[in-house]
């Protein structure tokens, strides 16, 4: 049996892991042990998952939930291999983010596992999508929103009350940060620290108010500007997406063709041709 496990992205309190298994039914399953906050994502495969929780089968868009110090054991008793994205999360971390989400007041999972509902499907997806980029921003603002959700199943969560003057006056003062910065690099904890938010308070009070996240803000504010200068200046497609805050060429083509329509390249020709 081989288990190999990547780092994808990480932070204070948190990080993202892809981790393949190679294990099939001729290997015996052997206790672990939680030593984080656990949801990990199904990605590919399918295995057997026991803890003192209850046991379940995992397949992919399953969520495994697992709590500190929690034993467990994974098998593979019908099938070989399996795929996740696995956040981990230090408990002080994962207690600060379940103080802001409504109505919950529990740190710990009431069952091994969980089917998303329709709500969470989109949710999952995002959540592979960036595993798949290794994109840090936004897997960083993903394991906030997931941690929440997962947090509050079962729970009646009251209906959420909206900002008040105060938070939007902090969540203002982010907007004009990430506009004047938008070029470097803005981590969601930095941006939460500035305006005396924990980072999942921060994360739902500017997404209520923007309308989206601060990550999908930062990106839609850098491809704005990337799109502006590729009409205005002759400037090399590289050179407009480095200076724009990508530091990856083949990133900035995709997200651009994503939110334009067409690739750099053809959106400036269309521009051209206009004229």
């Amino acid at each position: 049996m081989t288990i190999v496990s990547q780092l994808i992205a990480s932070g204070t309190g948190w990080r993202a892991e892809n981790i393949v298994c190679s294990a099939g039914p001729q290997d015996r399953p052997f206790e672990e042990r939680h030593d984080t906050v656990c949801i990990a994502v199904v990605l590919e495969g399918s295995f057997q998952y026991r803890s003192s929780r209850g046991a379940a089968l995992l397949a992919p868009g399953d969520l495994l939930l697992g709590e500190v110090g929690q034993c467990f054991e994974c098998g593979h008793e019908h099938a070989a291999g399996d795929r996740c994205l696995s956040f981990h999360f230090a408990p002080a971390y994962f207690e600060a983010v379940i103080a802001g989400v409504p109505g919950v007041r529990r740190m710990s999972f009431d069952r091994p596992r969980l089917t998303p509902r329709a709500a969470l499907v989109s949710l999952v997806a995002e959540v592979e999508a960036a595993g798949g980029d290794g994109d840090g921003e936004a897997l960083e603002e993903l394991a906030l929103r997931l941690a929440g959700a997962s947090a509050a199943i079962g729970e009646s969560a009251p209906a959420a009350r909206a900002p008040s003057r105060r938070e939007e006056r902090w969540v203002t003062d982010a907007l004009r940060q990430i506009e004047a910065q938008a070029h470097e690099p803005l981590a969601l904890a930095d941006l939460a620290r500035e305006a005396s938010m924990s980072p999942y308070h921060f994360l739902r009070t500017f997404r209520s108010l923007v309308g989206m996240t601060p990550h999908q803000f930062v990106l839609r504010t850098r491809l704005h500007r990337a799109a502006v200068r590729l009409r205005r200046t002759g400037d090399s497609v590289s050179t407009i997406a480095f200076e724009a805050g990508f530091n990856d060429l083949s990133t900035f083509n995709r997200r651009f063709r994503r939110m334009m329509g067409a690739s750099p390249t053809v959106y400036r020709c269309q521009r051209q041709a206009s004229r």
